[in-house]
């Protein structure tokens, strides 16, 4: 019901330029600066101007980007008190995750809807924080499961409702035999002299390995890169480092390494949190989603 030329206009403000903008939202980057044209026309005033080879938004786009964050709010709030009042939902929900939560999070969450709303149509996308919030943004996706990094927005942020859902624990990787795996406790700090094996650059799972040792008092020397988990126990199990891997995240069973549970302050975890648009916290077929994946999270994590 929102203008989507406002939800483009969004967009290009969190890309900082049309090319990435169209990108995220499958446009052809004319049709976006067709859609911008025709906004500035209709409001009488210019929302984005030439600056080099770019573009910089106007005053004017600014104002217009603070009314569309209150608009979009209250859309959703609306949206949220009429499902409340209103007959069986129908129509789509999806939900979205980065690569665990995809696989072990979602999946139940989705069967809860199902069974709870049977007219109602569930999707799934696996995707990387990143790409979550454009998915959230551009109204592709209605929750998100996300892992909290630096680059991730401040809780504060006025377009979205952040909560934390659950802390998951890292364990470290060893090969069978190792000599951290023979302790009655290990820290982080222990592994600082150890090969490590981590996500490719740029990735999340990079960034967390990364801060948990920065946070333990050490730079890793990294040895290897490996994005899957199967490929990371792999390069473990025969000798070429140590990895670090969320709890609810599974290893093959016939692996020839050992799953350490760390100890210390701090213990490393991902912190996980569910991401509405802001205003859509209530709506229930979001909050039934919510109640299911915190109650598997429950049952997943076994205590160490």
């Amino acid at each position: 019901m929102i203008d989507p030329r406002l939800r483009i206009l969004q967009m290009v403000a969190e890309h900082g330029t049309v090319t990435a903008a169209a990108q995220a939202l499958h446009y052809t980057p004319s049709a976006v600066s067709y859609q911008l044209r025709q906004l500035a026309g209709e409001v009488g005033v210019e929302l984005v101007v030439q600056q080099g080879r770019g573009i910089r938004l106007t005053n004017a786009a600014r104002v217009l980007l603070r009314h569309t964050e209150r608009l979009k709010e209250q859309w959703e709030l609306a949206r949220a008190e009429l499902a409340a009042v209103g007959t069986e939902p129908t129509g789509q929900v999806t939900l979205c995750g980065f690569s665990t939560a995809a696989s072990r999070l979602l999946p139940p969450a989705a069967a809860g809807l199902r069974d709870a709303y049977p007219h109602l149509t569930v999707r799934i996308i696996e995707a990387e924080p990143d790409r979550c919030f454009d998915l959230l943004l551009s109204e592709e996706a209605d929750l998100a499961l996300l892992v909290v990094t630096a680059d991730s927005p401040p809780m504060t942020d006025h377009r979205f409702d952040q909560r934390p859902l659950l802390d998951d624990p890292l364990d470290l990787v060893v090969p069978q035999g190792h000599p951290l795996a023979q302790r009655q406790q290990v820290t982080l700090a222990d592994a600082a002299r150890e090969a490590w094996i981590v996500g490719n650059p740029g990735t999340t799972y990079q960034r967390l390995v990364l801060a948990a040792c920065m946070s333990a008092g050490f730079t890793p020397h990294i040895a290897h890169y490996a994005d899957e988990w199967d490929t990371g126990t792999a390069l473990v199990a025969h000798g070429f480092g140590v990895i670090l891997v969320p709890r609810l995240a599974r290893l093959r069973e016939d692996s020839p390494v050992e799953r350490i549970p760390l100890h210390g302050e701090p213990a490393p975890a991902r912190r996980i949190v569910a991401v509405t648009r802001l205003g859509a916290r209530e709506i229930p077929t979001l909050t039934h989603a919510v109640a299911t994946i915190t109650a598997t999270a429950a049952q997943l994590l076994p205590q160490p």
